[in-house]
């Protein structure tokens, strides 16, 4: 039984390992580009959030929110020469690790899909991933999610990566 439960254990980080790489890869592949913003934030850095105490509702809903959340990886550009076929792969590197799709928005402006890895009817990780004329966004939370606050989340931290999931806010 103690094999069964290690293996168990085993599989479950390597899933989340192998679905964090997805948005690595890029960090990695863009280190040294300076027209790329690269930004990742540890659990260690939500984990001191949550020492903090809220004062307002919106301060204890947004320590609320971060304090299931493990970390955050962005990898961002408001100058890339081909977004279309950087979004494509991008996309297509998503669908390969196995991610549900969430939503699609497709207009003049840019593209974005966001998509969802689940386990147990629980949301580990979301990954939006946004091109357009010129720019590339790849964002990557993953944790417990609660698609509800994530969305109350990308408003109060104001990343235009993120405003799509404000159109979530009605899905359970």
């Amino acid at each position: 039984m103690k094999k069964i439960i290690l293996s168990i254990m085993i599989l479950s980080i390597t899933s989340l390992a192998f679905s964090q790489q997805v948005v690595t890869k890029y960090m990695d592949r863009y280190e040294d580009d300076e027209t790329f913003t690269k930004v990742s934030v540890s659990s260690k850095m939500f984990s001191l959030f949550t020492e903090m105490e809220g004062n307002s509702e919106d301060e204890k809903e947004f320590l609320d929110v971060i304090s299931k959340l493990k970390g955050m990886k962005v990898v961002a550009s408001e100058k890339v020469s081909n977004p279309k076929a950087l979004y494509s792969e991008a996309n297509n590197d998503v669908s390969k690790a196995g991610y549900e799709e969430l939503m699609t928005v497709k207009d003049a402006e840019e593209n974005v899909k966001i998509s969802i890895k689940e386990k147990d009817g629980i949301i580990e990780e979301l990954i939006l991933v946004a091109g357009g004329k010129e720019k590339f966004a790849m964002v990557s939370l993953y944790g417990i999610i609660d698609l509800k606050q994530v969305s109350k989340l990308a408003s109060m931290m104001r990343m235009s990566e993120l405003k799509y999931l404000k159109n979530l806010e009605g899905n359970d």
